[in-house]
């Protein structure tokens, strides 16, 4: 009974911290992102072309399909690239119709691939998914879990096809060498629990 009402309260909390903390990571920058991060739906970019500013968009929305549209050039996949490949694929694009086009993809905001962990962390809270991160590496990520921690009850809460579904985590075993597999990785939307 103690473990339901403790993971009630965790998810309460979680609920309330969201909009607030959601909303100031939202506003990471560019400086501030991996050089590995990966460029996901519903990010904003910059798209800036030298000398060229009918061409430049100051912001522009991935959308849903993974696509941006750029001036001149039409529709080119954006999610699943890193700024500097998309940047790469826009200058090659763009060398049809201008002489040596110097091209700059920036992400001004993120609005995907995030993930939370709340309870006995040092630094709870939502972190962006640039590149693949384990359940091991997000806790790392966060500072370590906490002495008072249940290492043996850890779980992530994952919604799969509408349903909240909820993954056993044992740190104790995983940091041995054992139980490897349930080290999964983390999906957009992911919930770790460290009670």
């Amino acid at each position: 009974m103690k473990s339901v009402i403790m993971a009630f309260w965790l998810m309460a909390t979680l609920l309330l911290a969201l909009p607030a903390v959601g909303a100031q990571l939202a506003d990471q920058t560019a400086a501030e992102l991996p050089e590995n991060y990966v460029i996901g739906l519903e990010d904003i970019l910059s798209i800036n072309v030298w000398k060229e500013p009918e061409l430049s968009v100051k912001e522009v929305v991935v959308r849903p399909d993974g696509k941006i549209s750029v001036p001149l050039i039409g529709d080119i996949q954006a999610s699943d690239l890193t700024p500097m490949q998309l940047q790469e694929r826009i200058t090659d694009r763009m060398k049809e119709y201008v002489a040596a086009p110097s091209v700059t993809v920036v992400v001004l905001r993120i609005g995907s691939r995030s993930v939370s962990i709340v309870g006995q962390v040092a630094k709870p809270g939502i972190y962006y998914l640039g590149s693949p991160m384990t359940v091991l590496e997000l806790l790392a990520r966060a500072g370590g879990i906490g002495p008072d921690a249940k290492e043996k009850k850890i779980a992530i809460v994952r919604n799969e096809g509408g349903k909240s579904v909820s993954y056993r985590f044992n740190y104790k075993e995983v940091s041995k060498g054992r139980k490897l597999e349930q080290n999964i990785e983390l999906k957009n939307g992911d919930t770790v629990i460290v009670p």
